[in-house]
């Protein structure tokens, strides 16, 4: 029998009314939100501006509210997933699953404490939210979701239907129309074919990833995906290079990243070049004809792009440069590096800053870096290993003056804040990729492991965590969708790609963990592949904007 007062409705798999409950609760959570933007920016603000001095002292409520604003707008776009899936009678059972366990979960987190990493909560009260503050979230549709959503039964039935559709890679409709899930299946079978038979030979050996790979790709159009048919590109959207990054780091995050490069340096020169770098470099980006490197981070700068100490010197016409650099993808065998640089000496933060298309001749295994002015080292590292990350050196190294991307000194750092988005678009879809890896993976030994007489899957608490890796693969799914299309729609979107990037990664990590641990012992081997994907999923939170510093560009655009 049940105690007195306990809510039967806690055993129900399915909630009746569910789209309705939801629609309330965006709207509870985004009032609470309204709510700790408004204390927390009483707190960061002089005047009419924010203080960094403030921002810093106040620093886990403002990225509490970085985080809280993520959620609030991964659960609009599960609204609207679920809407639009409704609206064409795709909503089935699997979807109502995923749909109503992500708002039961997320809001708990929202009421009870979000975590930033292992042993960071923000909670409302980081936030200056009192407890009456925090009463006005728990509306009608929020109690029900919050007491019945999230149920034991529901990730029981969810991981039962997932088990029912373990060969697909994306559980539930992810949303998108025809010719993206072309593109999808396109991909996938790709990675199932060529890639995933591959990566853990890859990883253990430290490999390069064979060219043989990167020729495939090329011919299958990823590097010039989003540039302009007219400079050679597919002339696609960035929502195609979320489905094609997605699914091959679905296979291995270092086929994934192959593209990374590429469309970061077509970005600066679409964005900052001038015509004839726009004729000159981009059919050959597209093609693979040329590999680029991105070559930003310096030793003991990190995040501070502003303090690069690199110095690109003009002799006559041409600059001669010198200076570290470090954590550069793919160096060796790329053939043009987009190189930052300080080029007014008398410069002390990012305005003398200015960006090269430094070409350099491809190394060999014997000499990876031949070209005059320049020495590099590989950086021995866990996982990301199939471009292998190095350390350079420049010593009057030669870039020619026609190689100044735009033609004109102190252009670079903003050049380099116009690909941001982009790049954390691309970073979130890698997210999801591994995370999707870390599910099968998971959901496979899950399977076919037998434990006192039953699968692994039959017991609720390793159910429970395939359930719970489904459902936040889809909330940072629509949520990294969502951000590709407002770029789709050239929609400043870099509080959207920033949200993705930072619960994509988190959501990658935990997948990945949790999936090591229904492998018990064995994941701890090398030789089963999980142990890859956990090394993979590491780097997430850290490239591209460590998540401490999206949650802080976050926190600045809602402030501010």
């Amino acid at each position: 029998m049940p105690h007195d007062g306990q809510d039967m409705t806690t055993d129900r798999v399915m909630l009746p009314d569910l789209l309705a409950l939801t629609a309330d609760a965006v709207s509870a959570a985004q009032s609470l939100l309204d709510m700790a933007i408004a204390r927390v920016r009483t707190e960061v603000t002089e005047g009419d501006r924010v203080s960094p001095a403030r921002l810093e002292a106040h620093q886990t409520a403002a990225h509490a509210v970085a985080w809280l604003a993520t959620y609030v707008e991964s659960l609009r776009q599960m609204q609207h997933w679920a809407e639009a899936l409704d609206a064409d009678a795709r909503f089935g059972e699997m979807e109502r699953l995923i749909h109503q366990i992500a708002f039961g979960e997320y809001l708990w987190q929202i009421y009870g404490g979000i975590p930033m990493s292992q042993t960071e909560i923000a909670r409302p009260q980081d936030m200056y939210l009192s407890q009456d503050d925090q009463r006005h979230l728990m509306t009608p549709a929020v109690m029900t979701l919050t007491q019945s959503g999230n149920t034991q039964a529901a990730r029981m039935r969810l991981a039962a239907l997932m088990q029912d559709n373990a060969g697909h890679a994306t559980f539930g409709a992810s949303g998108l129309d025809d010719e993206l899930e072309m593109i999808r299946d396109q991909f996938r079978r790709y990675a199932d074919e060529r890639v995933i038979p591959n990566a853990q030979d890859w990883h253990l050996k430290d490999d390069l990833i064979p060219m043989e790979i990167i020729e495939d790709l090329a011919k299958m159009g990823v590097f010039g995906l989003t540039i302009p048919e007219d400079h050679g590109g597919l002339g696609l959207s960035k929502a195609s290079m979320v489905v094609v990054s997605e699914e091959l780091s679905r296979g291995y995050i270092g086929v994934g990243s192959l593209g990374t490069r590429s469309e970061i340096a077509a970005e600066l020169i679409l964005c900052g070049g001038t015509e004839a770098q726009k004729a000159h470099w981009l059919p050959k980006i597209a093609s693979a004809e040329i590999l680029p490197t991105a070559v930003f981070t310096e030793p003991n700068t990190g995040s501070d792009l502003g303090a690069l100490r690199t110095r690109a010197v003009k002799t006559g016409d041409d600059y001669a440069i010198t200076g570290n650099k470090t954590w550069i993808t793919h160096a060796a065998r790329a053939h043009v590096m987009t190189l930052l640089a300080r080029t007014d000496p008398d410069s002390t933060d990012h305005r003398g800053l200015s960006m090269f298309l430094a070409e350099k001749t491809p190394g060999t295994d014997a000499d990876p870096f031949p070209t005059p002015g320049m020495t590099g080292g590989e950086i021995e590292v866990l996982g990301y290993r199939g471009m292998k990350e190095y350390e350079l050196g420049f010593d009057g190294f030669k870039v020619q003056g026609e190689n100044l991307l735009g033609g004109v000194e102190g252009q670079g750092f903003r050049q380099l804040m116009q690909t941001f988005e982009s790049a954390r678009i691309q970073t979130a879809a890698r997210a999801i990729g591994v995370a999707q890896s870390a599910l099968e993976t998971g959901l496979q030994y899950a399977t076919d492991r037998q434990q006192f007489g039953k699968p692994l899957a039959a017991f609720p608490r390793v159910a429970s965590k395939l359930a719970m890796m489904a459902v936040e693969i889809m909330v940072a799914r629509q949520l990294t969708y969502f951000s590709a299309r407002r770029k789709d729609s050239d929609t400043r979107c870099d509080l959207e790609a920033g949200m993705a990037k930072l619960l994509g990664a988190r959501v990658a990590w935990a997948a990945a963990d949790n999936a090591l641990q229904i492998h018990g012992g064995n994941g701890f081997a090398t030789e089963y592949r999980i142990s890859r994907i956990l090394c993979d999923a590491r780097i997430l939170n850290i490239f591209e904007g460590a998540a401490e510093i999206q949650a802080q560009v976050i926190a600045r655009r809602l402030l501010g």
